[in-house]
């Protein structure tokens, strides 16, 4: 029944669930740059979050502000990170002494794994087969072939959907008791922070490109700075730039003032010859 309580203590019954089911397909509804997917992520499990802080403003609002923090990661498996989330916040809601910031560590060590092997089953795997199999139809002209394509591709989507916000909510609520009676929660915490900013090292490393071509002749000899650079370190000017950023969001400066500075930062440098 979809009237089924799965949570006697906050009240959260299956329909609960379907509704944040349903709603996690909204996930790059709202997609940006700052914050990604966080504001569909924290759309998807209002109808939990509301029942769990009923009564408490102040603590919904906190939720709230939690979970905008940055979130991407690949969509199928993301409502199984969201039932682990919503099991988190029950455990935050009943035992004050709780550690909050562990609910977005573990959200930020998700990302990484589950966002490798999202992207390699469905867009890798089961996109390539089920678009073979849709063209095979459409070369012989059969209607069909669009339906195909995307019956093949979905079947497994819904699944796991379904499945994975399921097995996160009960089985993660369960492992979570575990960890928090045996004292392993701040460990796992811990070692969750770390996988994070090993994700963020390796994001830095593979995704932001900044190179200096700046060089000149002593005696005869050619310096290329970026030579150099290199061997102090690898990728030193983009972990330049970001802990520059970083730096400047903790201190609250506008995102917007922050973008702007990068371009005009960026096309004098530029210009200059320098980066």
């Amino acid at each position: 029944m979809s009237n089924e309580v799965i949570s006697k203590e906050n009240n959260i019954t299956k329909k609960d669930l379907k509704k944040t089911f349903w709603r996690s397909f909204t996930l790059m509804n709202s997609f940006n740059y700052e914050r990604m997917q966080a504001l569909g992520y924290l759309f998807s499990i209002m109808p939990e979050l509301k029942k769990i802080y009923k009564g408490d403003d102040e603590g919904l609002k906190a939720a709230y502000h939690r979970h905008m923090e940055a979130f991407n990661m690949t969509v199928a498996p993301s409502p199984f990170v969201m039932g682990i989330s919503v099991a988190m916040e029950e455990q935050a809601k009943a035992d004050p002494k709780f550690d909050r910031s562990s609910i977005n560590a573990i959200k930020v060590a998700l990302m990484g794994p589950l966002s490798g092997i999202g992207d390699t089953f469905f867009w890798g795997i089961i996109r390539v087969i089920a678009c073979s199999i849709g063209i095979s139809f459409a070369k012989q002209g059969n209607v069909l072939a669009p339906f195909v394509l995307l019956i093949l591709f979905n079947i497994p989507t819904f699944l796991t959907r379904w499945f994975g916000l399921k097995i996160g909510y009960t089985k993660g609520s369960k492992l979570l008791s575990e960890l928090q009676e045996s004292g392993k929660m701040q460990l796992f915490t811990y070692c969750a922070g770390i996988v994070g900013v090993m994700a963020i090292g390796c994001m830095v490393a593979t995704q932001i490109t900044i190179t200096s071509p700046l060089q000149f002749s002593i005696a005869g000899q050619k310096v290329v700075i970026q030579q150099y650079l290199n061997q102090i370190m690898p990728k030193l000017l983009p972990l330049l730039a970001t802990l520059g950023i970083y730096q400047a969001v903790k201190k609250h400066v506008k995102v917007t003032y922050i973008i702007l500075t990068i371009v005009v930062v960026g096309f004098i440098l530029g210009v200059a010859g320098i980066l």
